[in-house]
């Protein structure tokens, strides 16, 4: 059984510290993954028009920001400059590529995509996508194969440009199984892997879940998988950082449950022979996170149309 571990890489920090830890874990428990990076500015600190989303502020006094992103990252894009992250980390992005993991795009500037591409149109989508594959082009000399959007944030123009950018793969979303996605009927040519598991941010604070017990908490969640196996979507900013020693436990424990930990595309090759199923894609919610993301719907069914 497979479970893909999905690296989404949102900042500066994240992938100056976090990432390197990443890889550190990883090889010492033989374990494969793809990082998706964050490509242009960080511009975090810009995440403050936030605190007016339902859900946002209760989300982060769970998961304790300031402790997991540091001051000066949390002022970038306001009081502070937002450095650039694909040119001063384009040497540690190799290094990560050049040490054998799978390596895509997550997006360009993170905050400003997540907070806008609900309602921007096509031109502006292309522009933010343009940039970020180009950007990906001159850091690693070819093309990105594979995209997951930061905060699983989409829209219909984002969706056609997988196909028409030619990405073997996605992981936009949130679901239970791999898709080839619908949207008002038009079927996108490009098959998702969505995000199967919670996340560690989702998770902590709700309940009695903590720090502490939430790795047995994940652990469980995993047990009894469809055939596909599962997706699980990290930060570098958290199991990269405080909650490496979490991440350690998961990794020791799907390991001794039987699961092969790979990267996406080891985990879409083992696709191959299936005929893998149509949904619609919608945006709803996720408990543990405030506002909307795109989601897996339901069966999209010929005969039903």
């Amino acid at each position: 059984m497979k479970l893909a571990l999905k690296i989404d890489v949102d900042t500066y920090r994240g992938t100056r510290v976090g990432v390197p830890r990443l890889v550190e874990m990883l090889k010492k428990h033989g374990a494969g993954a793809t990082f998706l990076f964050s490509l242009g500015p960080d511009h975090t600190g810009r995440a403050i028009t936030r605190v007016f989303r339902p859900g946002f502020m209760k989300k982060v006094s769970r998961t304790s920001v300031l402790e997991h992103y540091g001051l000066r990252t949390l002022l970038y894009g306001t009081v502070l400059p937002g450095p650039d992250i694909g040119l001063r980390c384009a040497d540690l992005m190799r290094g990560v590529r050049d040490a054998g993991y799978e390596v895509g795009i997550h997006t360009w500037d993170h905050v400003r995509w997540q907070d806008r591409v609900g309602s921007e149109d096509a031109e502006w989508t292309e522009r933010e996508m343009r940039l970020a594959a180009n950007r990906f082009e001159q850091v690693f000399g070819e093309r990105a194969l594979v995209h997951g959007a930061a905060g699983w944030q989409m829209n219909r123009h984002a969706l056609r440009l997988t196909q028409r950018m030619k990405f073997d793969y996605c992981s936009d979303t949130r679901g239970i199984c791999p898709f080839i996605p619908i949207h008002n009927a038009e079927i996108m040519a490009c098959p998702q892997l969505p995000t199967t598991l919670p996340t560690l941010d989702e998770l902590i604070g709700v309940g009695d879940i903590t720090q502490q017990n939430v790795a047995n908490h994940l652990l469980d969640l995993s047990r009894n998988p469809r055939t596909t196996g599962h997706v699980y979507t990290l930060h570098a900013e958290l199991e990269g950082m405080k909650l490496a020693p979490v991440f350690e436990t998961l990794l020791r424990g799907w390991i001794d449950a039987g699961y092969e930990l790979v990267s996406l595309k080891d985990y879409c090759a083992a696709l191959v022979p299936i005929a893998l199923p149509r949904h619609v894609v919608t945006n709803g919610t996720v408990p543990g996170r405030s506002g909307t993301l795109m989601l897996q719907g339901h069966e999209f069914l010929a005969d039903a149309a």
